[in-house]
């Protein structure tokens, strides 16, 4: 995690003045039946449009970054305090959405970290509202990465992967929603001007190696992951390597459960969308 985190300490803070500078980009929501809501309740962060004043407590955020974990979100933002100069040595770093147990919010300056949990149902549910806490809190040119561990395809353990293009379980580029009982496919492309940005960041660090390639994500841990040491398990040793061998030949570097639904919602919201991770070897 820590090569991941330290990935922007170089660049941050020009990126952060790069930001504030940039042409004014809303964050788009679709749902007209919003308009009708005297409150609209953010029900898994325990927060609300009537209940709490979301411009003054998000309006200045430029920078968001989700990941599993809720302790790893709480010791990224410690990190970004530091980097930005904002530590308090006396300071708790308070989770802004203690209300609830479903997901872990923290802010220092214009920097907000806030855990989705596993798997694409998960953060599905947290993207839905961050993007109108983002939307309600007037908030623009906001930039979102989420950052995590992930299965390596012919990568060395610790590689950084940036991600172009997350694919699905086929290696097809999009995401299958169901809705009202029909399939609507959304793109899964996240932004390859934000990717470049990484990369260079990654070379002016030069401690570890960065690779951008497609990532895969799945429905689930080990059987959707090839993996041999679930409950069940209907397929061989030959048979798993030979679905990672043609995973490699599409250009998959690394597998997880969450890409998809991230890449689709940003690019439906307006925001720039980026994720990295480093990989271990699968089972």
């Amino acid at each position: 995690k820590t090569s991941v985190i330290t990935g922007k300490n170089l660049s941050l803070k020009k990126r952060l003045t790069c930001t504030f500078l940039s042409f004014h980009r809303p964050i788009l929501v679709h749902n007209p039946h919003l308009d009708g809501l005297k409150d609209d309740v953010l029900y898994h962060f325990s927060l609300g449009t009537e209940t709490h004043d979301l411009p003054a407590m998000f309006g200045d955020v430029k920078f968001v970054c989700v990941g599993g974990s809720p302790w790893r979100m709480k010791s990224f933002i410690e990190y970004i305090a530091s980097v930005l100069g904002m530590e308090d040595p006396k300071a708790e770093y308070p989770n802004i959405c203690a209300g609830t147990d479903r997901y872990a919010m923290y802010k220092i300056g214009p920097v907000l970290s806030v855990s989705h949990g596993m798997g694409i149902p998960s953060i599905s549910i947290m993207l839905h509202e961050l993007i109108k806490l983002l939307h309600h809190a007037r908030c623009t040119d906001v930039t979102i990465f989420r950052i995590g561990t992930s299965g390596g395809i012919g990568l060395e353990p610790g590689t950084v992967v940036v991600t172009k293009q997350s694919v699905d379980a086929n290696f097809l580029p999009k995401f299958e929603q169901v809705i009202l009982g029909k399939t609507v496919m959304r793109n899964t492309d996240l932004d390859p001007g934000l990717a470049q940005e990484l990369l260079e960041c990654s070379k002016e660090l030069n401690q570890f190696d960065t690779q951008l390639g497609n990532t895969m994500c799945t429905m689930d841990f080990y059987e959707g992951q090839a993996r041999l040491d679930g409950a069940f398990c209907s397929y061989t040793e030959e048979d798993k390597q030979e679905y990672l061998h043609n995973a490699q030949k599409a250009g998959v570097c690394n597998i997880e459960m969450e890409s998809s639904v991230f890449a689709a919602m940003c690019k439906m919201s307006g925001l720039r969308g980026k994720k990295s991770s480093p990989p271990f070897i699968p089972t």
